[in-house]
C-alpha cells in the first residue's frame, strides 16, 4: 500500500492537535478528552431506487461536547468516510472555539455521487438519513445542527427542516436544527457567500500585519496581489470575488478539468458563465489553458487558495509551490508533511480551522434568527435611517453645506440583514486573526499559524472542559 493510500486525515488533524499541545499547559486528561470523538453513528439504512433497493452508508460524528449544540456540515460524496468524518468534525470544535462560536463540532455524510439521483430519490435518501438522525437524538435546535457542505445545498437544508418539523410537530424552535436554509425557509441573508468572504477578511487581515507582510516581502495590504484560487465551487467562485473587488488580481483559475491563467487578471463570473455554456473552463478568451489542474498550484503568485478537496499539497509537490501565503479555503488541503516544508521555506500557510469558518459563524448568527423569531434589522433599520437622515439635515443647515446625493445615500442607509450578517462576520474573522497572532507572536517556540491556531483552540475547549468541572 502506498503511503498516499495510507493517509488519515484523522491522524493529519490528530499530529496538528499533539504539535500545539506541548505549547499548553492543560493535564494529558483533559488533552485526551480534546482530541477524541465523544459520539459515532454509522448507519446503513435501504433506499427504493428505481425498481430496486439500495443500502446507502451514512455517518454522523458528535466530536466535543464542552458546548451545545454541536455544529456541522453534511457532505455527499463517495470519498465519505468515517476516517474523513471524523477529522471534519475535529476541526469544527477547534473552528468553533477560535471563532468564538458556542458550539461542539460535529459532521455528517452520506456516501454517494448525487449526481447519479434524481432529485426526487435525493430527497428520499435526504429525508431517510435525517429520521435515522432524529430517531437517535443526533440533531435538534439545542443538540446537533447540520448544514450544507459539499454536494449539499439549502435544498437539502430545506428537506431536513419539513422531515424534522414533521416529526417535532409543534416545536417552537425547530427552525433552528439546521442551517443554510433557505431565506424563506428560516434562512439568512449572506450564507451563500459567507465562507469565501471569510477566506478574504482573514487574508485581509493578515496582508495588514507589517510583521508579516515585511517577512515576506510584500507590501501591507491587498491591493494588487496576485492570487491563484483552486476551485470554482461556492467557495472559491465568492473568494475570487471579493479578492477582485477588494483590488487584488487573479492571475489564475484551477478545476478538476483544468486550469487558465491570465496574468492581467480573471473575472469569476465571466468565467463562471464560460464553463456554463461549454462545460469546461478551458479555453477562456484571453486565457491560457493549463492542461493539469494541480500545476495551477505551482505557479507565481503572492497568495494561493486551495478551496477544493483536501490532500491536494502534500510533500511531493510543496517544495514547488511558490507562493508566499497559502490559504486553506477547503478542508485539510495540506498535509503535515507540505507544512513542515513551508515552515522551511517561510512561507505563511493561514489554516483552515479558522479560515474557512466564515459559514459556520454565518450560520451562527442564522440558529440565532431561528430562535429570536425576527429578521436582523427588522428593529432598528428605519430607526438608523431617520436618526442619520435628522442629523445630515442639521449639518447642513450649520454649514450651509449639501452633502453630495452619492454620500448621502451612503450616510443614511440603515442596516439590512446582509449588512448586519457580513459586519458580524468582518469582526469575527478579525478578532480571530488577531487572537491567533498574538499567541504566535507570544511565544517565538511556536513553528507555524496552524499550530498557533490549535493552542487558541485547545485553551479555549479546554476552559471549558475545566469551567464545567468535568475534571475537578
Amino acid at each position: 500500500m502506498s503511503a498516499q493510500q495510507e493517509y488519515s486525515f484523522f491522524g493529519a488533524v490528530e499530529r496538528s492537535f499533539d504539535k500545539a499541545a506541548k505549547f499548553t499547559s492543560w493535564d494529558p486528561g483533559i488533552l485526551a478528552q480534546i482530541k477524541e470523538c465523544n459520539a459515532v453513528y454509522r448507519m446503513h439504512f435501504p433506499v427504493k431506487i428505481g425498481d430496486k433497493i439500495e443500502v446507502i452508508k451514512a455517518y454522523r460524528v458528535q466530536h466535543s461536547q464542552h458546548k451545545t449544540p454541536t455544529k456541522g456540515g453534511i457532505r455527499y460524496a463517495t470519498t465519505v468516510n468515517l476516517d474523513e468524518v471524523m477529522a471534519l468534525a475535529a476541526l469544527m470544535t477547534y473552528k468553533c472555539a477560535i471563532v468564538n462560536v458556542p458550539f461542539g463540532g460535529a459532521k455528517g455524510g452520506i456516501n454517494i455521487d448525487p449526481k447519479k439521483y434524481s432529485v426526487y430519490e435525493l430527497e428520499k435518501i435526504t429525508r431517510r438519513y435525517t429520521s435515522e438522525l432524529i430517531k437517535k437524538n443526533f440533531i435538534g435546535p439545542g443538540t446537533d445542527v447540520p448544514a450544507p457542505d459539499y454536494g449539499t445545498g439549502e435544498r437539502e437544508m430545506a428537506w431536513i427542516l419539513d422531515t424534522y418539523m414533521s416529526m417535532r410537530p409543534g416545536e417552537i424552535d425547530a427552525l433552528g436544527c439546521v442551517t443554510g436554509k433557505p431565506v424563506t425557509q428560516g434562512g439568512v441573508r449572506g450564507r451563500r457567500e459567507a465562507t469565501g468572504l471569510g477566506v478574504f477578511y482573514g487574508i485581509r487581515e493578515v496582508c495588514k500585519m507589517d510583521s508579516v507582510t515585511e517577512k515576506l516581502g510584500l507590501t501591507p495590504g491587498i491591493k494588487d496581489k496576485t492570487v491563484v484560487i483552486q476551485g470554482l465551487g461556492n467557495v472559491g467562485f465568492h473568494a475570487a470575488k471579493f479578492f477582485r473587488e477588494g483590488g487584488a488580481k487573479v492571475i489564475a483559475l484551477a478545476e478538476f478539468e483544468g486550469a487558465i491563467t491570465n496574468p492581467a487578471g480573471l473575472h469569476e463570473e465571466e468565467v463562471f458563465q464560460h464553463r456554463k455554456t461549454t462545460g469546461s473552463i478551458l479555453n477562456f478568451p484571453g486565457a491560457t489553458n493549463i492542461t493539469n489542474s494541480s500545476e495551477a498550484l505551482e505557479l507565481e503568485c503572492d497568495i494561493l487558495i486551495p478551496a477544493a478537496l483536501e490532500n491536494v499539497i502534500n510533500g511531493d509537490n510543496a517544495p514547488r509551490v511558490k507562493a508566499k501565503i497559502i490559504g486553506e479555503a477547503a478542508n485539510g488541503p495540506l498535509t503535515p508533511e507540505a507544512d513542515e516544508i513551508f515552515i522551511k521555506k517561510g512561507v505563511i500557510v493561514v489554516p483552515d480551522m479558522y479560515l474557512n469558518a466564515g459559514g459556520v459563524t454565518v450560520s451562527y448568527f442564522e440558529w440565532l434568527k431561528n430562535l429570536s423569531h425576527v429578521r436582523y434589522g427588522r428593529l432598528e433599520k428605519r430607526f438608523t435611517e431617520n436618526l442619520n437622515t435628522e442629523i445630515l439635515q442639521q449639518l447642513e443647515i450649520l454649514t450651509g453645506k449639501k452633502v453630495n446625493e452619492r454620500e448621502k445615500l451612503f450616510i443614511q442607509h440603515g442596516p439590512d440583514e446582509v449588512d448586519l450578517v457580513y459586519s458580524g462576520l468582518e469582526e469575527t474573522m478579525i478578532t480571530a486573526t488577531r487572537e491567533i497572532m498574538d499567541v504566535w507572536h507570544a511565544n517565538p517556540s511556536i513553528p507555524d499559524m496552524r499550530t498557533a491556531a490549535y493552542v487558541v483552540a485547545i485553551n479555549k475547549v479546554g476552559t471549558s472542559y475545566a469551567e464545567l468541572g468535568i475534571f475537578p
